[in-house]
């Protein structure tokens, strides 16, 4: 990994459930790792390896996507886009090893190469982010070229852009007093409300993507060929297999939930076992927030909270529907 951030202060911003986020961010995915696919064969190895449709993905968007096991488990959830002269994508650090050292498998067969980048990764976020990027990096879509890289629009002002460090420092300066700088947390706390699902090395090959609501963010394609792990995920849309999804919980903690710790949910007057999360965030006030993994049957009273503990948590309304997804 670049040792950029090191140079730069990039501090975690004390808030609260209800704190009001800074207008432009500059955040720093030093905990995220990004992988850079080249070679003629790139597009046609990764498309029988992931449940995205690469072919179609035109070069100015960005999509979800799950690399699987061949039972069909997600080793890990991947963003992909198009960098370069090639295909990149990101995935928390924690991970990336054991990702790379799967989908090269097969690689050996295909000119294809797959290499861990150095490139600077940051976040830009905030009621500001749009403008100030839109402005800067001329183009149309959501991806688009920099001097040195790529920006990629996730959403309505929330940017990630993979850069040259010399690029980065630019980018600070000029932004100068405008931006507030933060660490990886305040990112967290933006991919969970977005309940986009990461997996770690605790959560890895545990779930298919539909428990993860993979199709709900469009990073399943059930019309594109083959890929590994496929029979699983089209049983689990076609013949109704997949009982759980992944759902926001809040509550107060005594320290922030950590992927792979257990959610109990209520049976009546006892306590049962509820899910698995994937990630959490806590605030300076001692709520947070999880995603967990849970039965996607359960009654809209009960009640959940943190193994070994009484503090009782609520699920939150997802930012996106379940229903035919």
């Amino acid at each position: 990994m670049t040792n950029w951030y090191q140079q730069h202060d990039f501090p975690r911003l004390p808030l609260s459930p209800d704190s009001e986020l800074p207008a432009l961010s500059v955040i720093a995915l030093d905990t995220l790792t990004l992988i850079t696919a080249k070679g003629d064969d790139t597009i046609s190895y990764l498309q029988g390896q992931l449940t995205c449709d690469l072919v179609s993905l035109d070069k100015t968007a960005s999509t979800l996507a799950a690399h699987c096991d061949a039972k069909g488990k997600v080793w890990s959830a991947l963003r992909m886009f198009h960098h370069l002269d090639g295909i990149a994508y990101t995935q928390p650090s924690s991970i990336a090893e054991k990702q790379l050292t799967e989908i090269k498998k097969y690689g050996i067969f295909s000119k294809v190469t797959f290499e861990t980048s150095e490139l600077v990764l940051l976040g830009i976020a905030g009621e500001k982010a749009d403008n100030a990027m839109l402005s800067r990096y001329i183009g149309d879509g959501d991806v688009r070229a920099t001097q040195t890289g790529t920006a990629v629009r996730l959403a309505p002002n929330r940017w990630m852009l993979a850069i040259e460090a010399s690029e980065a420092d630019q980018l600070l300066s000029e932004l100068g007093d405008r931006a507030t700088l933060s660490d990886a947390a305040l990112w967290d706390l933006l991919e969970l409300r977005a309940a986009i699902p990461a997996l770690s090395a605790s959560t890895s090959s545990e779930f298919i993507p539909q428990s993860l609501n993979l199709q709900a963010l469009d990073a399943i394609s059930f019309k594109k060929g083959c890929y590994t792990g496929q029979e699983t995920v089209a049983r689990a849309k076609y013949r109704g297999i997949n009982k759980r999804a992944t759902y926001l919980l809040q509550g107060e903690a005594s320290t922030a939930p950590k992927a792979g710790d257990a959610m109990e949910r209520s049976v009546g007057e006892n306590w049962r076992s509820g899910g698995t999360i994937l990630s959490g965030y806590q605030f300076d006030n001692g709520q947070a927030l999880a995603l967990v993994v849970m039965p996607n049957n359960l009654d809209d009273d009960t009640q959940f909270r943190l193994a070994d503990a009484s503090e009782i948590w609520q699920k939150l309304p997802l930012p996106y529907s379940l229903e035919d997804a």
